[in-house]
C-alpha cells in the first residue's frame, strides 16, 4: 500500500477524540497546515461591521468638535477628583473602583465548581488512611491496620485471610492473630460501614448492627437470623422454605427482605466511582418536520477545520532544489495528503451512515422491536466498498438520534427466520424478551422455555439456549433469581 493509502486507512479507523489529537499533532509538526478559527463569511461580516462603526465614530467626533473635547476634559477632571490620595490598609480595590465586569456579562465565577473539576478522586485506601490518622492507636496496632487496609479491594472486601496477614509480620514483634482480628473490627467501623468484610454475611451483619430503628428491632433480628442461617435460601429466592424454617408470615418476611435489600453488599464501591467517559457523536440524525424525512449530517464539532497556509505555500519554488525548499515542498505534499485523507474519511462515514439510516428507519420510528437484520456485507454492497472498510468506519463511531446515541455497530445484527418466511433481527428479539420479562408476574417469572413458546406464538423460531444467551447479554438473571414477594 502507498503511504497515502495507509494514512487514509489509519484516519478512517480513529475515534473522534483520537482524530482530534492526530489533527493537533499535524498542525504542530507541519507548518503548511493552519487552523480555520472562524468562518470566512463571518470574518468578512465582522470586518465590514467594524469598519462601519469606525466611520460612524469618526463622523461623530468631527461633528462634536471642540465642545466634545471640552466636555471630555471636564469629565476626566471630575473623575480624577474622586480618586483618594491614599487607601486604607484594610480596604478592597472593588470598594473604591467599580469592577468592569458586571453581573450580566455572562461570567459567573460562583457557578463554576473549580474544586470538583480539578480535584483528584480519592481511592478507598486514601479514605481509610485519612480515618486511620484520626484514630488513636498504638504503633503496633497502626502497623496492623496498614497491612489490613492494603489488603482491602475497591469494593471494601478483605482479600487476604488473617493467617496470611499474621505471617507477614516479623516474629520478633510477637503479634497474635487475635490482635489482628481486633484491629480489623475497628476498621470495619470506619466509613463506609462494613468495609474490611471477609464474606457477604459479615458485611451485612456489620451494617445491621449499626441500624438504629427501635420500631424495626424485630425485623432487624429476623434479618440477622436469615443472614446467619439461611442466606443460601435467600439467594435462591426459596421463600417457601424460608417461611417454613424461620416461622415467619409472608408480610413479615417481605418487610425483613426489604431491610436486607437496603444494605450495601459492596460498601467501598461508592467511595471512588469509575470515571465518566464522554462520547462525541460523529453523525447527527434528525427528522425534518415539514417533509417527514430523516436527515443525516456530520457533526461539525468533531474535528477542527484545517487548510493549507497560502503564505507558506507561496514560498515553494519549482526549480529550487535547496534543503529549505525541499523541506517546504515535502510538507506541502504531506499537508495535501492529510487534508485529502480527512475528506475521504468524512465522505465514507457519510455514505455508510446514510445507508444505515435508510435501512433502519423502522428503528428510528418505532424502537428496537422494529430493528431489521443488517450485516456488513449489505452496506458494503450498497456503497461499493470492502467489508473491512465498513468495519473500520463503524468501529468507535457514534450516531446521535432522537432515541439516543448509538455506536454504528449497534445497527448491525444477525437474523432469525420467522414462520412467514421473513427475518427478525437479534436486536428486535432482545427487545421483545426484555418487554416480556418487564411485564411478567413477579411471583411466577417466565422461564426460558416459556419465553421460547411465546416467541413461537409470534412466529419467531428461536431455540431455548438462544433465549438464554440473549437474556444473559441483557444482564437479566434466570427465572428463579427474578422471583419476588409482592403484595
Amino acid at each position: 500500500m502507498t503511504p497515502q493509502l495507509q494514512q487514509a486507512i489509519r484516519l478512517l479507523q480513529l475515534s473522534t477524540l483520537d482524530l482530534q489529537q492526530e489533527i493537533h499533532q499535524a498542525l504542530e509538526t507541519n507548518p503548511m497546515l493552519e487552523l480555520i478559527e472562524h468562518n470566512e463569511d463571518e470574518d468578512r461580516g465582522y470586518e465590514e461591521e467594524k469598519n462601519s462603526e469606525f466611520e460612524k465614530l469618526k463622523s461623530d467626533i468631527n461633528e462634536s468638535g471642540s465642545n466634545s473635547t471640552t466636555s471630555n476634559t471636564k469629565d476626566n477632571e471630575e473623575w480624577q477628583d474622586q480618586i483618594p490620595n491614599d487607601l486604607a490598609v484594610d480596604s478592597n480595590w472593588d470598594d473604591i473602583y467599580p469592577n468592569s465586569y458586571s453581573s450580566g456579562s455572562g461570567f459567573d465565577s460562583e457557578g463554576i465548581d473549580f474544586e470538583s473539576r480539578n480535584s483528584a478522586v480519592d481511592t478507598l485506601q486514601d479514605h481509610l488512611m485519612w480515618q486511620l490518622n484520626l484514630t488513636p492507636m498504638s504503633d503496633q496496632d497502626e502497623a496492623i491496620a496498614l497491612a489490613i487496609i492494603d489488603a482491602i479491594d475497591a469494593n471494601g472486601m478483605l482479600t487476604t485471610d488473617i493467617e496470611s496477614i499474621h505471617s507477614g509480620f516479623d516474629p520478633e514483634l510477637e503479634i497474635e492473630e487475635d490482635e489482628i482480628v481486633a484491629v480489623l473490627h475497628r476498621i470495619q467501623q470506619f466509613d463506609p460501614i462494613g468495609v474490611g468484610y471477609r464474606d457477604l454475611a459479615e458485611c451485612l451483619l456489620i451494617q445491621l448492627n449499626q441500624m438504629e430503628a427501635p420500631e424495626k428491632q424485630q425485623l432487624i433480628q429476623n434479618a440477622k437470623l436469615i443472614i446467619k442461617e439461611y442466606l443460601p435460601l435467600l439467594g435462591n429466592r426459596d421463600y417457601t422454605q424460608l417461611m417454613r424454617r424461620t416461622r415467619l408470615k409472608e408480610p413479615e418476611l417481605r418487610e425483613t427482605i426489604a431491610i436486607i435489600e437496603s444494605l450495601d453488599p459492596r460498601p467501598g464501591a461508592n467511595i471512588s466511582p469509575p470515571s465518566t467517559s464522554y462520547i462525541v457523536p460523529d453523525v447527527i440524525v434528525t427528522k425534518q418536520t415539514d417533509t417527514g424525512k430523516w436527515k443525516v449530517e456530520l457533526n461539525p464539532d468533531t474535528a477542527p477545520k484545517i487548510r493549507i497556509n497560502n503564505s507558506y505555500a507561496a514560498l515553494v519554488k519549482r526549480a529550487d532544489s535547496s534543503d529549505d525548499n525541499n523541506y517546504l515542498r515535502d510538507n506541502l505534499q504531506e499537508a495535501r495528503w492529510f487534508i485529502k485523507s480527512l475528506q475521504s474519511r468524512n465522505e465514507t462515514l457519510m455514505k455508510v451512515a446514510t445507508r444505515i439510516v435508510e435501512h433502519q428507519k423502522g428503528f428510528l420510528e418505532y424502537g428496537e422491536e422494529a430493528m431489521k437484520p443488517l450485516v456488513l456485507h449489505d452496506i458494503a454492497e450498497a456503497v461499493e466498498m470492502h467489508e473491512s472498510t465498513i468495519s473500520r468506519v463503524t468501529t468507535q463511531k457514534y450516531m446521535h438520534t432522537p432515541r439516543g446515541i448509538f455506536e454504528l455497530k449497534y445497527f448491525f445484527s444477525s437474523h432469525v427466520s420467522t414462520k412467514g418466511g421473513g427475518e427478525c433481527s437479534s436486536t428486535a428479539i432482545r427487545a421483545i424478551i426484555k418487554k416480556l420479562i418487564a411485564a411478567e408476574n413477579a411471583r411466577k417469572p417466565l422461564s426460558d422455555s416459556k419465553i421460547t413458546e411465546l416467541l413461537e406464538n409470534k412466529g419467531i423460531n428461536v431455540a431455548r439456549r438462544t433465549i438464554a444467551k440473549y437474556r444473559e447479554s441483557l444482564s437479566i438473571p434466570p427465572s428463579n433469581e427474578r422471583k419476588r414477594l409482592v403484595d
